[in-house]
């Protein structure tokens, strides 16, 4: 395993990050894909015996009970000082507005709540889920400021967010001597590259962490064409990110695929390795051990530069879709990219 630091924090984390979203007791209806805590405590502890120390997941993954497996088997499995763990909170909802609850009291509660559900009394990277349109930058950032100041995060980052929104946040925490955001994590990956047009360079050269999720596209660039999985069968989710699109990704797809047959590896090792020469460190997700071999194998592997061209080559601007497009205000939808 490699490692590097977390942007421009004092966070050491290996160059994959487990993305602990598939862990949980899911709802009746809802991410049948999900495992049981005896499953997720496997991954986890294969992934700590491969070198990973870097975990993601959020209070809203399972009603917390992914916060609760992963804190519980952290626990039994590694040192707490040996770990990087990150975990999200959502924007304040309706309800919340309607009763007056502040942002800082949301952020407050949250924490508290995720801490209580991990079992911690500090996690090391507290990150923004998404936007929240209805609460001044200010309050979100002074709530943020107060969790570190606490000692309950160590650092803050962001997650589903347009790069001036990042660089107005950082903007105004150097201003007021906030905690400023490490990382970010967004929505990149070979077949959605739009955070190439601003965002990947505002994080260059300012020192901030890419830590995309959806590494793998859904599982779209480790399946070989007519392959499919339950997940690709049942998340009405990631379908309705990518299906408006595959046509024209099933190209990048096939080129990927041949790639893997010439190097002999898997279509996970070089989709990784591809998203690997450009972030710090990818979200990756595993319902089987096996995954989390793949990943550490994409680590080690190094593609050319004529490699990564030709699996470049086909990509067309993609519209936004998922988390982002449907945070944005309805008012504001028609003039977003």
């Amino acid at each position: 395993m490699q490692y590097t630091n977390l942007g421009a924090s004092a966070l050491r984390v290996s160059r994959v990050c487990l993305g602990c979203m598939g862990f949980g007791e899911a709802k009746r209806g809802q991410h049948s894909w999900t495992l049981d805590e005896a499953s997720s405590r496997q991954i986890i502890r294969r992934a700590l015996e491969a070198g990973v120390n870097f975990f993601d997941t959020a209070i809203v993954y399972q009603g917390g009970t992914s916060e609760q497996y992963l804190g519980r088997a952290l626990r039994d499995f590694a040192r707490r000082e040996d770990v990087v763990v990150a975990t999200k909170f959502p924007p304040r909802t309706a309800q919340e507005i309607a009763g007056g609850v502040s942002a800082r009291e949301h952020i407050s509660r949250m924490i508290d709540a995720s801490l209580q559900n991990l079992g911690m009394d500090h996690v090391d990277l507290y990150i923004y889920h998404m936007w929240d349109y209805a609460t001044p930058l200010y309050e979100i950032m002074d709530g943020l400021d107060r969790v570190v100041r606490s000692g309950k995060a160590r650092y803050i980052g962001i997650s589903n967010c347009f790069a001036y929104q990042l660089a107005k946040a950082n903007a105004l925490a150097e201003k007021e001597g906030f905690a400023k955001f490490v990382s970010v994590q967004g929505h990149y990956n070979l077949i959605f590259r739009e955070e190439e047009r601003e965002m990947a360079r505002l994080c260059r050269e300012d020192n901030i962490a890419m830590t995309p999720y959806s590494a793998l596209a859904g599982g779209r660039l480790s399946k070989r064409p007519g392959e499919t999985s339950r997940r690709l069968e049942e998340d009405a989710y990631a379908r309705f990110k990518y299906d408006a699109t595959a046509r024209q990704d099933a190209e990048i797809i096939r080129r990927v695929a041949r790639l893997a047959d010439a190097r002999g590896v898997s279509m996970t090792e070089i989709a990784l390795a591809w998203l690997l020469q450009k972030v710090a460190a990818p979200v990756v997700g595993a319902t089987k051990p096996a995954h989390i071999d793949g990943a550490i194998r994409a680590v080690e592997l190094s593609l050319t530069g004529e490699e990564a061209r030709k699996l470049e080559a086909p990509y067309v601007p993609h519209r936004l879709v998922g988390v982002m497009a449907q945070n944005v205000p309805a008012e504001a939808r028609e003039t977003e990219p």
